[in-house]
């Protein structure tokens, strides 16, 4: 990254705490990503270990800069940007050698490498100041997007580590998994749509709002699965109550994008005309 590209992204006041705001957030994904591929490689790897073990102190130290400072000046923001795409390098590394069937042991599955990959990828984005879509609307909902396919690969995770015998929970997610799957093929139906440039889009409002109520839901799901495992109260093989820390904390983010995204739509919101 450029001098000239990062001092654009920094800004100045209520636009530099946004900023720092959110790269504090991902740079604490990132840690914890590291730690839960560290604890699902198999023990004859210890190469693969210690390297995850390494990204992990790496984001520690980035976490521990971020969080005492108030704005993020370029070298620090340069020094971000090359630990994701090590980051993301590793990560798919790891996705080759278990679609190649070249990584016996492992307790990670390819889709949650994807997952996770995803996620480091939109980072580095925002890092790197990259439009997501030249037209605002399209952005919005291509950010919708982006979140609803996280939420709903959340719950097919977490589907995937409860026991058989947790059905009432179990229930709860297959349910809540039915809706983010319509609501991810809805969101991108309304993308295609917003590439006509409407001057008045109402339903999106409409569905945006809806959403907000289903991520509530399930942030309130995640969160009382975690409050269970922590007492021991859930019956699962979750490695650590962490990681539904971790997929608690990122539907609260997108609740605050939500609210933002919500506030922005009303450009788009009115009654236009039928004559």
């Amino acid at each position: 990254m450029s001098e000239h590209q990062a001092t654009g992204i920094l800004g100045g006041g209520s636009h530099q705490r946004k900023i720092i705001a959110e790269i504090r957030f991902w740079v604490r994904i990132m840690k914890e990503h590291s730690l839960f591929i560290q604890m699902g490689l198999p023990c004859n790897r210890p190469d693969l270990i210690a390297e995850a073990g390494r990204f992990y102190d790496l984001f520690q130290g980035l976490q521990d800069q971020v969080d005492c400072r108030s704005a993020v000046e370029p070298a620090l923001l340069a020094e971000i940007v090359r630990a994701v795409e090590a980051l993301i390098a590793f990560k798919h590394s790891l996705t080759r050698l278990l679609v190649q069937c070249e990584l016996p042991g492992s307790a990670l599955y390819p889709l949650l490498l994807a997952h996770v990959t995803r996620e480091a990828v939109h980072f580095l984005g925002f890092l790197r100041c990259v439009a997501g879509a030249s037209d605002a609307l399209v952005a919005i909902l291509m950010e919708q997007s982006f979140w609803l396919r996280q939420m709903k690969e959340h719950i097919e995770f977490i589907i995937s580590l409860l026991d058989a015998s947790e059905r009432e929970l179990l229930t709860q997610a297959r349910a809540s998994r039915e809706e983010f799957s319509n609501l991810l093929e809805t969101a991108r139906d309304l993308e295609s749509m917003a590439l006509a440039h409407p001057e008045k889009f109402n339903t999106v409002i409409r569905f945006t709002e809806t959403v907000t109520k289903r991520v509530t839901e399930l942030r309130d799901f995640k969160a009382t699965a975690y409050e269970l495992d922590l007492v021991c109260c859930l019956l699962s093989v979750v490695p650590t109550p962490l990681l539904l820390d971790h997929v608690r904390r990122e539907a609260d983010k997108f609740l605050e994008e939500l609210c933002e995204m919500r506030a922005d739509l009303k450009r788009w919101e009115g009654c236009p005309s039928k004559g």
